[in-house]
């Protein structure tokens, strides 16, 4: 299928800077700037409470050594997104679009699959806002959920004055997420040594780190975040012909590894920060965010205390703005329809209501949350892979023999990890 060529749909001022870019009268770092925003938005699904309590539990419990699969999973999600951004761009549609069109039969099943992870995703959010609410301001936490499902409306809402706001609000949330971090860091003063040694050399202990592991994938290779990035960028900027294809592609290349490094190293930072902080102090048995929190302020102080809290209530707004955002793009997609984004912010606040009124773990739910999640990953990474190698869907941006073969063997290393954690759960292994 050929590309059609046109007019893109984004921001009129982004459209247009975008040109004088394609046109070569933009040069340098100001060159990037139109063709960034949507890797931003797709990258807080991988800052989101769901990292925070596997990363703090992975730390705390089994020090640096999980670093590798925190590095291993950022690498995967660069690919993932980065052929999700191209799909988008090279077909003018949608991942949830090309596989109902494709794979027709599954659709409805696909469409099922998707919504439960994207209620996972949602609860995540959610609970991570509501636990940062209500230690940052003492705010009771059915409160704090009313008060997050208003503030995301809110945020979406802004959608009416242009995309490029959106993405520029939730590109500040990052920022913040990310200074929040570098604080944490020069206060935690982690062991570099142990750091770039266990970031690069493998280690799975029993069912429990093996149950993390699985999280951390779960938690940083999102399945909603992989269908929303085709979406964001089908329209945004559309080529008028084969060369400006090319060049937008590889613009949306830059903008996922600039956003997902960022993503990567707050990710390993929220480890190394718990294993430096909390496993290599005695206190391994930290598993939940609340205790971390009020285990941080003895520790270093209420500094790092009250930014280790700024840090999740950014994400969690953030990245529940970016769920709702999915949810809608996954149902129209799949099976034609939406509702109200107020009916969908609604919905699917009642799980962490529901949570909280059962007085459950949160932080254990989180990570339960996350597992979920890592088990519907494989339907949008493999529909992904297969799209991105057919000539008939991508055109002159088919994927080579050897993305093929690499983004084959990172889908099977999602499905491998999943597998291991039945097993172990079974005591099969």
């Amino acid at each position: 299928m050929e590309r059609s060529y046109g007019v893109g749909s984004g921001s009129p001022r982004v459209v247009a800077a975008a040109q004088e870019v394609l046109a070569g009268n933009r040069r340098g770092w100001r060159a990037l700037l139109p063709f960034t925003g949507p890797a931003f938005v797709a990258s807080v699904a991988y800052m989101d409470p769901g990292n925070f309590a596997t990363n703090i539990q992975g730390g705390a419990a089994f020090g640096y050594r999980l670093l590798w699969v925190v590095v291993l999973a950022n690498l995967m999600a660069m690919l993932f997104q980065g052929l999700s951004a191209k799909l988008g761009i090279a077909t003018g549609k949608n991942l949830a679009e090309l596989s109902r069109e494709h794979a027709p039969r599954f659709a409805v099943g696909m469409w099922i699959v998707s919504e439960v992870g994207a209620m996972a995703t949602d609860l995540a959010e959610f609970l991570g806002a509501i636990i940062a609410f209500y230690l940052l301001f003492g705010i009771p936490m059915i409160a704090g959920a009313l008060l997050t499902g208003v503030l995301t409306y809110v945020i979406l809402a802004l959608h009416r004055y242009g995309f490029r706001t959106m993405e520029t609000l939730i590109g500040s949330l990052v920022g913040i997420i990310a200074i929040c971090y570098i604080v944490e860091t020069l206060l935690a003063k982690p062991d570099w040594h142990q750091v770039l040694y266990h970031a690069v050399v493998p280690w799975l202990g029993g069912s429990s780190s093996v149950l993390i592991a699985v999280g951390i994938v779960g938690a940083t290779v999102m399945p909603h975040a992989i269908y929303l990035h085709s979406a964001l960028t089908q329209e945004r900027i559309v080529p008028r012909d084969r060369r400006q294809l090319f060049s937008i592609v590889r613009f949306s290349y830059a903008d996922v590894a600039i956003a997902l490094t960022i993503a990567g190293l707050v990710n390993c930072a929220m480890m190394y920060m718990a294993a430096a902080v909390f496993h290599s102090t005695g206190h391994a048995a930290v598993a939940d965010i609340t205790t971390a929190y009020r285990t941080l302020t003895p520790l270093l102080g209420n500094l790092a205390a009250v930014v280790f809290l700024i840090a999740l209530m950014a994400s969690g707004i953030s990245s529940s703005v970016v769920g709702t955002m999915a949810g809608q793009v996954i149902m129209q997609s799949f099976v034609g329809f939406t509702v109200p984004l107020w009916v969908r912010r609604l919905v699917t606040m009642l799980p962490a209501i529901a949570v909280v009124s059962l007085g459950w773990n949160v932080t254990q739910t989180l990570i339960v949350s996350q597992v979920i999640l890592s088990f519907v990953l494989p339907v949008p990474v493999i529909a992904l892979v297969l799209l991105t190698r057919r000539h008939e869907t991508m055109g002159p941006m088919v994927n080579g023999r050897a993305l093929t073969l690499l983004s084959f063997a990172a889908a099977a290393t999602i499905v491998t990890l999943n597998a291991t954690l039945l097993a172990s759960a079974l005591h099969l292994h």
